[in-house]
């Protein structure tokens, strides 16, 4: 009996690698199951044309430009394990072919959600600023050293963009009992209702919340859209969470309305990454800042492995991917993230 040739995946994973995403035993059955093509996203379009002809899956989203795409006869499913779905292929006629794009950035909702529900009780009672007086013997006790303290407790809590990390993000809310609002113009306000939470418009969310949790995907249309004046509208003293992308955001508006005392912020993103060694925000007070490292867990990165391998097998038998999220063609190429460097 002559054995079936295995099917091609072409692995370009960048930023991500194999063993960053798969465990070993999951690997070893990646490489039993297919015959893994492994490259850098810079030379896809120069593999051999039997190669990118017979390709059945591709691993990461390197560039495909539609000549290469149209070599790929036999491409299923480009798989993105970046997270960020990247303006750099044909669309329309990726999905005219009935090619799949997916995304495994759901695998950092929870990991990130935890860390912004963290950031937000930081701000909310000085945890960062305490223990840095305790350091140096200037700590304050007791009531003395909650003056500008705040419950999450029954406080009013706006989100901008409930995608997975918004949905996460409510469900650890919800012990709170807070008044949650939330501004999404891609979603109708039936499901913002189905999840427990006031739709809302952006002037009501940021006017209305004790603590602002920002999660929205750069767009075509959002880049910067939240500024000075945006931010001239949030409660004197009210939070801003910023776990997103900085592109969605005017940073230097936000600075100053940080430095101004008018808000106090933290955020996981930043313009530049890494930033500056004399980038003003790092020696800003009211403003806690974390190295881009709210989602980068090792279980957050294997759970990749797993939903790539169930969802090839799904496809492998003629199914529809159901962990992976799919693109919409209405919306992937408006997608404006920029990619992460590191993990």
């Amino acid at each position: 009996m002559i054995e079936q040739p295995k099917p091609i995946v072409i692995c370009a994973p960048e930023p991500r690698t194999l063993d960053l995403i798969f465990t070993i035993e999951k690997l070893e059955q990646l490489r039993s199951r297919y015959d893994l093509v492994e490259t850098t996203e810079d030379k896809v379009a120069s593999l051999d044309a039997a190669v990118l002809r017979e390709a059945r899956f591709v691993l990461g989203q390197p560039p495909i430009s539609s000549e290469t795409l149209a070599q790929m006869k036999n491409l299923r499913a480009v798989l993105n394990v970046e997270s960020n779905l990247i303006d750099n292929m044909p669309y329309d006629e990726v999905f005219r072919r009935g090619i799949h794009v997916l995304t495994t950035g759901a695998v950092f909702a929870v990991p990130v959600a935890e860390m912004g529900l963290a950031l937000a009780l930081n701000l909310a009672r000085g945890i960062v600023d305490a223990d840095s007086d305790f350091r140096r013997g200037t700590e304050k006790w007791g009531g003395d050293g909650n003056a500008t303290a705040r419950l999450l407790t029954g406080s009013e809590i706006g989100i901008i963009g409930f995608g997975d990390l918004g949905k996460a993000l409510n469900r650890l809310l919800h012990g709170f009992r807070a008044t949650v609002r939330v501004f999404d113009p891609w979603l109708p306000p039936s499901i913002l209702q189905d999840h427990g939470v006031t739709p809302a418009s952006l002037e009501t969310v940021l006017e209305q919340s004790d603590h602002v949790f920002v999660l929205a995907a750069v767009t075509a249309e959002n880049r910067g859209f939240l500024g000075a004046e945006e931010f001239a509208r949030m409660r004197p003293g009210a939070a801003l969470i910023l776990l997103s992308r900085a592109d969605v955001v005017d940073f230097d508006a936000l600075i100053d309305a940080v430095s101004r005392g008018h808000i106090l912020a933290a955020s996981d993103v930043f313009p530049e990454e890494p930033l500056p060694p004399d980038h003003p925000v790092r020696q800003l007070s009211g403003i806690i800042r974390s190295a881009h490292r709210a989602g980068a867990l090792d279980v957050a990165f294997k759970q990749m492995g797993d939903m790539v391998l169930e969802d090839m097998d799904l496809m492998d038998r003629g199914l529809p991917p159901m962990r992976c999220k799919r693109a919409e063609r209405e919306t992937a190429s408006r997608m404006r993230s920029r990619p992460v460097e590191t993990n």
